[in-house]
């Protein structure tokens, strides 16, 4: 289910995904190579800030 509402919504959830992780830089194209796998995005946003994954899933399913 997360995967299709991040599909939907691509565009809004990059802009909310670099707003939450402000201080943390995300270029687009990193972004999209997550595009459609909530995996994916958790792996890359714990690679990049060192946030816990179960936090991360739980701020992501909040945008959603």
């Amino acid at each position: 289910m997360a995967t299709a509402a991040m599909n939907e919504n691509w565009r809004t959830l990059r802009d909310q995904i670099k707003g939450v992780w402000g201080d943390t830089e995300f270029s687009n194209r990193n972004l999209k190579r997550t595009r459609g796998s909530l995996q994916k995005m958790v792996n890359l946003v714990h690679e990049r800030t060192g946030e816990s994954r179960p936090e991360i899933r739980s701020k992501i399913a909040g945008l959603l």
